[in-house]
């Protein structure tokens, strides 16, 4: 018996998809085209890079597939990078990461231990040469927590606090509201 599952990746994906369709949301669409540093991605690519991922997770695990090599993906590669390559508002950019979240949450939330305990043949030479389906599957997340990282410290050179840190400075002033409160009425 494991304690992550299907459903934990499900809920975890959720959570960390939904952190970044919050900043996608926060940072204003005349910001799209701003970049940390000049050999780096704007924040339309960054954003647009995590939404099409799930193109390479989609190709592997929904087949699914059990070897790296049986996959063409060159194909691959040319159908994302085309896709990447379309001009896009913040809307449809926001309307992309929102597209897909919910069907590939079920997707994960209906794998079994069975499927997530899968190896994989990688790429001859890769290191390790065989993967379980399931740390693959946890990499999406992993991936993603990557680019948000990335995206809530361009937040932070634009001048925006990112959602999370508006979120944990609103709970700690109420908690200290509700201790100021507490002790104010342990004096009368």
């Amino acid at each position: 018996m494991t304690y992550y599952g299907g459903k934990e990746l499900a809920q975890a994906f959720l959570t960390v998809r939904n952190n970044t369709i919050q900043i996608a949301k926060d940072i204003p669409e005349e910001q799209y085209d701003f970049k940390a540093s000049p050999d780096t991605r704007a924040v339309r690519d960054i954003l647009v890079h995590i939404a099409l991922a799930l193109t390479f997770t989609n190709e592997v695990h929904r087949k699914p597939i059990s070897d790296m090599t049986k996959v063409d993906w060159q194909e691959v590669m040319q159908r994302v990078s085309a896709e990447q390559a379309k001009p896009r508002t913040k809307a449809e950019i926001v309307s992309l990461l929102e597209q897909d979240t919910v069907d590939f949450a079920g997707f994960l939330e209906g794998l079994d231990e069975a499927f997530l305990g899968e190896m994989l043949a990688m790429f001859p030479g890769s290191t390790p040469p065989s993967k379980s389906r399931f740390e693959m599957l946890l990499a999406v997340k992993e991936h993603e927590m990557h680019h948000r990282a990335q995206l809530m410290l361009i937040e932070r050179m634009l001048g925006i606090v990112p959602h999370l840190t508006r979120q944990r400075e609103k709970q700690m002033a109420q908690m200290q509201a509700a201790e100021a409160q507490q002790a104010e009425a342990k004096t009368h």
